[in-house]
This record gives structure tokens, C-alpha cells and sequence, in this order.
């Protein structure tokens, strides 16, 4: 017996990837994938539950890269850190000490899997940002994008969730061929008519093979999958924390941001950017940092 909430692999697919059984209604089985941003459909007799022990080495070996993506991201955090700290004394011929304070942006992280975008605000906390979480279904995203915009006022906007590419659909260059990618990119649109300078208002979107050049053309920053692969379900946060700890003098390095994801160059991309976090001085002991050391 399988049913709602169990863990499962699909025979058809080598058992590659483990799901979360979301809907039991009709001839197929609605499936969440576990740690990657997929959705999928699947007959009864084409899936095997996922013992204990399976569960556990596959989840270790994603922790090590998710372990992994953070040291990365922790060492370019050190670098831009030490970067900050030069600018910031370099007008000073003093031996006094230099000490200044950071303002990172407001993320607003609109998620379409609840638990993923618990794993993400956790994540986000961890490296010290701001953010404001909601979970939407990517159906609502376009009609609820804006108001939520006006209620939080984000520098940043991701938009992610779950999508799939389907064969039986169409070509992978029709976006109808997509779960949900017409959703990120009817919301991306949204946004860029009421927000068009894509250096004040930066927006990720897409996941799990997403239509990459449609969300790009609508005007995101960001987007996935260039190569129509699937997503870590943490990806996102480093895109938007990349962003958030790059001065808004300088240029993004787009390499540098993917290098830091699980995905790779394969599942994310993007277009020139510029940095959010803006730095002040003096810092005085009556003023809170809005960022922890990482």
C-alpha cells in the first residue's frame, strides 16, 4: 500500500530520484520530489517505497553538498567582507580603527512547497538575512505577486516552487509543454511592469527544469534550468544571498553566484547584476548590526 506522505522512487526512472506522494486522486499518483524542485505524475505500479536505510544514505549525501555550498559560500562571504573593510578605511590616514555598519536588502521568498520553504527561511536566518516567507501555490503567483511586493517592499524576489518538463506536451521550446514555468513567467512580467529597473528590484524564478529563456525574457535576473535539470531545493537562497552581501557598486560575477549552488551552471543562470548591500559609518555602540557573523 502507498499513500499520502510516504516516500517513493519511480522504476521507470532507475529509482533516481525520491518523492513524496502528495495526491493519491486518480489513475496517477501526484509526486513532490523530496530534496529537488520537481513535480511529477505516476501510475500506482511504477513506484516502490523508499526503506529507512535508502532514505538515510541518500539524505547524507545530499547534506555533504548542501555542507558543501555553504563552506563555498562562506569563503566568498570572507572575501567580500574583506573587501568592505578595505573601501571602508581606505579615506582614512589614521591608525584608528574603522568601524562601519551594513544594510542588506529585504527578501521576499514566495515558495510553492511549504517544507522546502521552511528549509529555505532557516537557511536564510543562518546567513544572517532578512526575509519574509509565503507559501503559494505557482498557480496564485501572478495575481498575489504584486500585493505582497507592496507589503513587504523586498530588494530581492524569489519566486520558486515545483515544475517539470513533459515530453508528451510539446518540444522543450514550448512553454505549454511546462508544469508551471508559465506561471513564473506571467509573475516575473508582473513585477517588471510595476518595477522595471532590474537593479533596484532583483528576481529569481523558476525550478525544477524550468523554461530558462521565457523567465529570462519576462525579466528576471535569474532563472532556472538552462539545461532543463533539476534544482536543490535550497539553491535559491544562495542566488538571493549572493546578491544580498555584493555592494551596490559593484557588479555580480555570474559564475560566482552559480559556483556556490548545488546545480551548477547547468541549473541556474542569469544576466548581469548589480549588488544590494550598502555600508555606513561610524558604527556606534547604540546600533544593532542587521547581520550576524556567518
Amino acid at each position: 500500500m502507498i499513500s499520502s506522505g510516504d516516500l517513493v522512487t519511480r522504476k521507470s526512472y532507475q529509482h533516481d530520484i525520491i518523492f513524496r506522494v502528495k495526491s493519491e486522486k486518480g489513475p496517477l499518483l501526484k509526486l513532490m520530489g523530496e530534496h529537488v524542485r520537481l513535480e511529477a505524475d505516476a501510475p500506482l505500479d511504477d513506484l516502490e517505497k523508499v526503506t529507512g536505510a535508502e532514505y538515510h544514505r541518500r539524505k547524507s549525501e545530499v547534506d555533504e553538498k548542501e555542507a558543501y555550498s555553504y563552506r563555498l559560500f562562506r569563503q566568498d562571504y570572507r572575501l567580500l567582507k574583506e573587501k568592505r573593510e578595505a573601501e571602508a578605511g581606505s579615506g582614512y590616514t589614521s591608525n584608528k580603527e574603522t568601524n562601519y555598519f551594513q544594510i542588506p536588502p529585504r527578501i521576499l521568498h514566495i515558495d510553492g512547497d511549504p517544507l522546502f520553504l521552511k528549509k529555505c527561511i532557516a537557511l536564510y536566518e543562518q546567513l544572517g538575512l532578512q526575509v519574509h516567507g509565503q507559501y503559494l501555490h505557482e498557480k496564485e503567483m501572478p495575481n498575489q505577486v504584486l500585493s505582497l511586493i507592496e507589503k513587504v517592499h523586498p530588494e530581492i524576489v524569489v519566486l520558486t516552487g515545483h515544475d517539470s518538463y513533459s515530453k508528451a506536451k510539446g518540444t522543450i521550446r514550448e512553454l505549454e509543454s511546462y508544469r508551471h514555468s508559465k506561471y513564473f513567467v506571467e509573475a516575473v512580467r508582473n513585477i517588471r511592469r510595476k518595477y522595471p529597473n532590474f537593479d533596484q528590484m532583483v528576481v529569481f524564478a523558476g525550478a525544477c527544469q524550468s523554461h530558462f529563456e521565457s523567465i529570462i525574457r519576462a525579466g528576471a535576473n535569474f532563472a532556472s534550468s538552462p539545461a532543463r535539470v533539476n534544482i536543490h531545493a535550497i539553491d535559491p537562497v544562495y542566488v538571493a544571498a549572493r546578491v544580498a552581501y555584493t555592494s551596490f557598486m559593484d557588479h555580480i560575477n555570474i559564475w560566482e553566484v552559480i559556483r556556490n549552488t548545488i546545480s551548477g551552471e547547468d541549473g541556474l543562470g542569469g544576466i548581469e547584476t548589480k549588488g544590494l548591500l550598502r555600508i555606513g559609518m561610524p558604527y556606534t555602540e547604540n546600533q544593532t548590526e542587521e547581520t550576524e557573523e556567518i
